[in-house]
């Protein structure tokens, strides 16, 4: 029997636990003998009281044994690469970097999730091409990282279940916002999905879960070493979420970024992050490369279009059509013009990610269904000079009444001012 009080006492009132203890209660609650309100409570106590680094481990190493595990290097004999961001508005990178990746020759896996607030995670986005197929079997995700160079697929239902009905529990029982919890969460879903070496994004801003340096710093920390602890190469970058990520906003629309981005001409902020990020992994890999020469490697595929090959490969492999002309197109598209002169000081990442939401981009609910043609582009960033009636947005929308309201949405988001901000690097930190 699960002692499930007893634990909750001990963690409520300071005291460690051991792995036996975590696992037990972990295993449990996933069999169904440790009920909600336990598992809530557990959760609180968690909160206020924190997990050591060994309960960490312990509690992420039972939320891996709640379900099957790919091991992807012994599948393929080679260094599985894969990358993770923990949100972000605008944020595709991972369907960028996949490619880049996979055209330099190292295979890249990758289980992702669906968005839940501001826009489409990783899914929804994939899902607004035609035809595109989410769901694989573990096998034919295995076979196609081997046979294509890259997969990114939603994480099956046997993978770290535990995960699932934790997260969905502490959504609602407002204990997600703790580190050990977080870290766990996340780690433990990178390690069982197989791969051998991790890029993980941490955001850092109005835009992103970790609103300041040193909370985005501890939770770098905490993957970091989960990761080391479990056998993986681990490394962590902190980007800057205080605006946008690229111009689009919405998932048809960061699709088509991402296409301009491996064609070479994407926005430079997005270019710079796509770079790093591939360039990390490549380090990782088993090509025996520095960090120069991956950089070098990541533009040269983008240069001589193998990363868009990549790109083409891979969505096809997967059932999907990789014209852009095939994705879907929103009815209305409007202008939001500059009110007056000056300098753009600043861009709102929450108010244009809730102007997305509001369009039909992202879900209020978990139920709720995605509109992937509307969404926002925002043609002026931080510290780009406007004029009076210049374009800084477009607002893509299902009608004209929806396209009202995100306009004024969208310009409240823009704060103008007389002169040009200080530039701010997309990426503000790197730990390893």
């Amino acid at each position: 029997m699960v002692r499930a009080a007893e634990l909750i006492q001990r963690k409520r009132d300071g005291f460690g636990l051991s792995a036996h203890d975590l696992r037990e209660l972990v295993l449990g609650y996933t069999r169904g003998d440790v009920p909600d309100y336990q598992m809530a409570a557990f959760c609180m106590a968690v909160y206020f009281r924190g997990l050591s680094s060994a309960e960490t481990f312990a509690f992420t190493e039972a939320m891996i044994e709640s379900g099957e595990t790919i091991d992807l290097h012994a599948s393929l004999g080679r260094t599985v690469v894969d990358k993770h961001s923990t949100g972000g508005v605008g944020d595709k990178t991972s369907l960028a970097v996949g490619p880049i990746v996979a055209a330099c020759g190292v295979p890249f896996g990758k289980m992702s999730g669906r968005g839940l607030g501001h826009t489409g995670g990783t899914l929804d986005k994939l899902e607004s091409i035609p035809g595109f197929r989410v769901e694989l079997a573990a096998d034919e995700f295995v076979a196609q990282v081997r046979d294509i160079g890259i997969a990114i697929i939603g994480q099956t239902a046997d993978l770290v279940p535990a995960d699932k009905l934790l997260y969905g529990l502490r959504d609602v029982t407002a204990t997600i916002e703790n580190v050990s919890l977080i870290a766990s969460s996340i780690m433990s879903k990178k390690i069982a999905a197989g791969a051998d070496a991790i890029v993980l994004d941490v955001k850092v801003g109005d835009g992103a879960f970790m609103k300041t340096p040193d909370s985005a710093r501890a939770l770098a920390r905490e993957m970091l070493e989960l990761g080391e602890r479990a056998g993986r190469r681990v490394v962590c970058v902190l980007t800057d979420m205080d605006q946008p990520l690229g111009r689009a906003v919405g998932n048809a629309l960061e699709i088509r970024e991402t296409v301009e981005t491996l064609c070479g001409f994407g926005p430079p902020d997005f270019t710079e992050l796509v770079i790093e990020a591939t360039a990390h992994l490549l380090v990782l890999s088993d090509l025996g490369i520095d960090e120069p020469e991956a950089r070098a490697r990541a533009r040269g595929a983008i240069d001589d279009g193998g990363a868009m090959a990549a790109y083409e490969r891979w969505i096809r492999a997967q059932g999907g059509d990789p014209d852009g002309d095939a994705l879907p197109v929103a009815p209305v598209v409007r202008t939001v013009a500059a009110p007056r002169d000056g300098y753009i000081e600043a861009l709102g990442a929450i108010a244009i990610g809730s102007a997305a939401l509001h369009l039909g981009a992202g879900r209020a609910t978990k139920d709720a269904t995605i509109d992937h043609a509307v969404g926002v582009r925002c043609l002026k960033k931080r510290g780009d000079a406007v004029r009076q009636g210049e374009p800084l947005a477009e607002v893509h929308a299902r009608n004209g009444a929806a396209a009202d309201d995100a306009e004024r949405e969208v310009l409240a988001a823009y704060t103008i001012g007389h002169d040009a901000p200080d530039h701010r690097p997309i990426v503000l930190e790197t730990i390893a």
